[in-house]
């Protein structure tokens, strides 16, 4: 079933992956604690087999990921801490619809479908893809401070940088490409992404973010240009689970009310 949809983007070939593998779980029927928290970890290995593009396996997490993307031990510990980095971040867009959908009763597989398709957003994780357009950009201009110059003058924004919940930075922004530039300090491209966030924040105090973190992983170990918002939607899962686990505990449907504030008929 991956390998059918390995033509598409990581998070849409995940999107579709997911309502059939539900299909082949009865056990996601089961609501109890131990049932979820099992379901969880049949969801988390669905999640990146089809980013990856592997079949399921047992191994810890981002060890697959690292097999599957034959990265070195370096690679493979980066990868590591990226997932963790991504696993939850409060009531953001996607784990408020997983909740959501969860609060309805429909099964983990539906409420972290949701949480992909919210994520899939140019205001979200979608940001990552941008970013690394971005920093692709401004590397290959030889210039990253040109590079960002010239999108201040014609008036388009810098993705990747700056976080309405961070003024003084983005704290995974920050931790991941610190991890960077200790596994590889001579590396160009990460040296070259360092140059570009202190032109940036010269030029706006705006600090990068983890969406320009992953970007940078990436280029660094040479991956494609899907896999950040992969590696997003893969840390994410743990934390839209334990949102989903907790929702159903509440049992509770989560129903926002409206209120007319028009003309009058």
């Amino acid at each position: 079933a991956v390998g059918g949809l390995a033509s598409l983007p990581a998070i849409d070939r995940t999107a579709a992956l997911l309502p059939v593998a539900a299909q082949k779980d009865p056990q996601a029927l089961g609501r109890t604690p131990t049932g979820l928290h099992r379901t969880g970890a049949r969801l988390l290995r669905w999640v990146t087999a089809a980013v990856t593009g592997m079949a399921p396996g047992s191994a810890p997490v981002h060890e697959q990921v690292a097999g599957a993307w034959r990265l070195s031990s370096e690679g493979r510990d980066l990868v590591r801490r990226a997932l963790v980095l991504c696993a939850d971040h409060e009531l953001n867009p996607s784990s408020f619809a997983v909740r959501v959908v969860a609060s309805t009763g429909a099964s983990p597989y539906a409420a972290i479908t949701a949480g992909l398709a919210a994520i899939g957003g140019p205001l979200h994780g979608g940001l990552t893809e941008r970013a690394s357009e971005f920093l692709n950009a401004a590397l290959a201009s030889g210039s990253p401070q040109a590079a960002a110059s010239d999108r201040l003058r014609r008036g388009e924004d810098l993705p990747g940088f700056g976080h309405p919940l961070y003024p003084k930075g983005d704290p995974r922004g920050r931790a991941l490409i610190g991890w960077l530039q200790a596994a590889a300090p001579n590396a160009p491209d990460v040296a070259g992404g360092r140059r570009l966030a202190d032109a940036v924040l010269e030029m706006t105090g705006e600090h990068p973010s983890i969406d320009f973190g992953l970007a940078l992983l990436a280029r660094h170990l040479g991956l494609k240009a899907d896999a950040p918002l992969g590696l997003f939607a893969i840390g994410r899962t743990v934390g839209w689970m334990a949102h989903a686990i907790e929702q159903y505990a509440t049992g509770k449907l989560i129903r926002p009310r409206a209120r007319y504030i028009g003309p009058q008929p």
